[in-house]
């Protein structure tokens, strides 16, 4: 972004007497504030920015906002005068995106929202000029804040959206207003909010909400939540496992460099993605879509694709000392995507010594329990080892006990034992699978094992 503080005074229609200020970004973080920017300063339980206003100016920042209701403004320091910060955050994205020529690609589900906005970048960007959203920044606050930071002659802009509850997907779409949007699936993250699967597919929906005219929704064609709010959405395109998608894969194929694959529907096409796991795989079918829709050739995807790049964390491939592999999915956790990459640890043939490090679920409300114990369906003898890791994985443990013939250990707090059960159990011929909730940690556990 960049323009006069004049025309950021317009955009929320405000008077102000400043001039000639040139505006460069915008930053709520004196931190990573950049030279130019104009700062936004947000009160919060612990914090009020507003005491952060001059230092703000005085690391580079241009101007700031101050809260109208926030005593004492500094008569000396460029400010403008707003009724509510974040609401004048949000406009001034709603401003800036109407001013914007860019083709936003919305992109939300339960699992699988970062890795699908990774893919889609990684096909567009030998090609355009692509920004993405960075990090977490996918709620009311980061995501106006990624509109802003996209710069005037940007192509694809590629748009996470998260939520917690009814509502806060609407508002971000009717934002953005995507030319396309994305549902990647529909899982059991905040269950404890929304009360069941059938209100979190309903809340995922919500990303039509500010979808264009000429916009196009892609959907898990394989969830059949999603069945009723696609009924009568003409504009919908369906992709998944089962023949009757739009767009539909087999023979996934897995080896140490990721996975090869056959689409066929919209196009026929054999792929290679740099990563392992169905579940990804299902991920690039919409960034097939997408490219597909963006005059892409077939030739051109598979280029990009072949050398797509995933954020960390994400099914990801790790040497460990001694030639042993981790496959680090630890990023985050819920019963569908658990369940998906232990569907592949157990079909995998990459190697022959299987073991899984598992850590607590969260966020899935009443039914955690019931959710742990599935697990161990999914849980066979071609397992060598089982190690769990939280409190509530004492669950899957005790429900293992007795019926898995491998190693099982657990851990309530402690990294400690798994990593020594480890380091004298596994082999040039493990595959060891690290799967749970992001607030588990566990890239602890692989971390001793990674070369320096």
């Amino acid at each position: 972004m960049k323009k006069k503080i004049e025309q950021v005074a317009k955009w929320l229609d405000i008077r102000t007497n400043l001039k000639d200020i040139d505006i460069t970004g915008v930053s709520i973080n004196t931190r990573t504030l950049q030279k130019g920017d104009l700062f936004v300063p947000f009160r919060g339980e612990k914090v009020n920015g507003h005491k952060y206003v001059r230092h703000a100016i005085e690391a580079g920042a241009a101007a700031a906002l101050w809260q109208r209701d926030e005593p004492s403004p500094p008569d000396d320091l460029p400010l403008l005068i707003v009724d509510d910060c974040q609401k004048a955050l949000q406009e001034m994205a709603r401003a800036y995106r109407d001013e914007l020529s860019t083709t936003v690609i919305g992109i939300t589900g339960s699992n699988g929202k970062t890795s699908t906005k990774d893919l889609v970048a990684s096909v567009l960007k030998p090609y355009f000029k692509v920004q993405k959203t960075q990090g977490n920044f996918n709620n009311e606050l980061g995501l106006p804040l990624t509109i802003l930071s996209l710069d005037e002659d940007t192509k694809f802009a590629v748009l996470e959206m998260g939520m917690s509850g009814y509502g806060q997907i609407e508002f971000l779409s009717e934002l953005a207003r995507p030319d396309y949007a994305v549902i990647t699936n529909i899982g059991e993250a905040h269950m404890q909010d929304l009360g069941s699967r059938e209100g979190i597919a309903q809340a995922k929906f919500e990303i039509t909400a500010g979808l264009e005219t000429h916009g196009k929704l892609f959907y898990d064609g394989d969830e059949p939540l999603l069945k009723p709010f696609v009924e009568n959405f003409p504009q919908a395109v369906s992709f998944g496992f089962d023949d009757n998608n739009e767009l539909t894969v087999t023979d996934i194929r897995a080896t140490e460099n990721g996975s090869t694959f056959m689409v066929s529907g919209i196009i026929d096409a054999t792929f290679t993605i740099p990563v392992l796991g169905d579940h990804q795989v299902k991920n690039t079918l919409a960034a097939i879509l997408i490219a597909l829709e963006a005059g892409l050739t077939e030739e051109d995807i598979r280029r990009s694709l072949k050398d797509a790049a995933l954020t960390d964390m994400r099914m990801q491939i790790i040497p460990a000392k001694g030639g042993a592999t981790f496959i680090n999915d630890a990023y985050n956790a819920a019963p569908s995507s658990m369940k998906a990459a232990l569907n592949f640890i157990r079909e995998t043939t990459m190697k022959e010594e299987k073991w899984v490090v598992l850590g607590d679920m969260l966020e899935l409300g009443e039914q955690e329990r019931e959710y742990h114990e599935s697990i161990a369906k999914s849980i066979n003898n071609e397992i060598k080892g089982v190690c769990l890791y939280g409190p509530r994985m004492e669950w899957l443990y005790s429900k293992l006990q007795g019926s898995f013939k491998g190693k099982l250990i657990w851990s309530k707090d402690d990294y400690r034992p798994i990593i020594d059960q480890l380091e004298k159990s596994i082999s040039a011929e493990s595959l060891i699978l690290v799967k749970g909730s992001r607030g588990m940690a566990l890239e602890n556990i692989i971390e001793p094992f990674i070369e320096n």
